[in-house]
């Protein structure tokens, strides 16, 4: 399973950006799929995940302002981010695999990595 992020960039503070994964396979055959953000120094921290049943969940400093969302037509899986803050600065990863190993960022049992891409909040 290949994946593939996007939809990074520069964005003010308060701004929205969209970020998108692409699977080269069927989303619904995935357990979960869902978004970490890592930035210098520090290990990927888990952001968002949806599973194949349309479950989600959020880390508590997103909640409310950013939404995942799935396609299945489009084997897409989408993180739009509102009300941007200086701290959500970081690359964003896509990873897919057993949900309980993304709830617990198991990161050596993580089946599927995409490359990041960048988000930058800054004025």
């Amino acid at each position: 399973v290949q994946l593939q992020a996007s939809g990074g960039g520069l964005v003010q503070p308060g701004g929205s950006l969209r970020l998108s994964c692409a699977a080269s396979t069927s989303i619904a055959s995935l357990d979960a799929v869902g978004w970490y953000r890592q930035t210098p120094g520090k290990q990927p921290e888990l952001v968002a995940h949806i599973t194949s049943t349309g479950s989600t969940l959020y880390d508590a400093s997103v909640k409310g302002r950013f939404i995942i969302s799935g396609n299945n037509a489009k084997n897409t899986v989408d993180l739009q981010m509102n009300s941007l803050k200086p701290e959500d600065t970081a690359v964003y990863y896509c990873a897919a695999g057993t949900e309980t190993y993304l709830t617990m960022s198991n990161f050596p049992y993580i089946d599927h990595w995409g490359k990041g891409t960048q988000v930058t909040v800054s004025s």
